[in-house]
C-alpha cells in the first residue's frame, strides 16, 4: 500500500529561523509536509507564477532583499516587470522570500512563521515556542496573541 501523498508542501531553506519554526509549526500540528528546498530544487516558472498568484501577490512582494543579490541587480527600480522579476528569481532562487506553504486551505507567504497557522487544518498537539524563546502555542495548542 501508498502511503498518501503530503496535502502540505513548504518551499523551504533550512538555514532560515523563520522558514525553520513554520516547518516545525506544521509537524506541531501532527502533519508531514512534503519539503522542497527550493535554493537546490527552485521551482519551474510554471510553479513560481502559480504560487504568487495563489499568495494574491504581486512577483515584487515575493523578492527577498536580504543576503541576495538584490540590491547589485538595482531591483528597487520599478523599470522591472512581473515577467523579468520571475525570470531572477529563477536565476537566483535566493531572491525568493520564505517559507512558502501550500495547503488545501491557502498558500501562504509565512513572514512571521506562525502565519502558517491560519492554513493548517489540523490543530497544534502541544506547546510550541519559536527558536528564540517566543511563545506561539500554548500547552493546550492555542495559539498565543501578542496583541497589546
Amino acid at each position: 500500500m501508498q502511503s498518501p501523498k503530503p496535502e502540505i508542501t513548504i518551499f523551504h531553506n533550512p538555514a532560515c529561523g523563520t522558514s525553520r519554526n513554520t516547518l516545525a509549526l506544521i509537524r506541531n500540528s501532527g502533519e508531514e509536509p512534503r519539503v522542497i528546498e527550493y535554493l537546490q530544487t527552485p521551482p519551474s516558472r510554471e510553479t513560481l507564477i502559480g504560487l504568487v498568484a495563489a499568495m494574491g501577490i504581486t512577483p515584487r512582494e515575493l523578492l527577498r532583499r536580504k543576503g541576495t543579490p538584490y540590491d547589485e541587480l538595482g531591483l528597487d527600480d520599478p523599470k522591472w516587470t512581473d515577467e523579468q522579476l520571475i525570470d531572477l528569481m529563477l536565476k537566483h532562487p535566493i531572491l525568493i522570500n520564505r517559507p512558502i506553504v501550500v495547503t488545501p486551505l491557502g498558500t501562504r507567504l509565512c513572514r512571521p512563521s506562525e502565519l502558517v497557522l491560519d492554513i493548517l487544518a489540523s490543530p497544534q498537539r502541544g506547546a510550541f515556542s519559536k527558536e528564540d524563546g517566543e511563545a506561539v502555542v500554548d500547552a493546550e495548542g492555542r495559539r498565543v496573541r501578542h496583541d497589546a
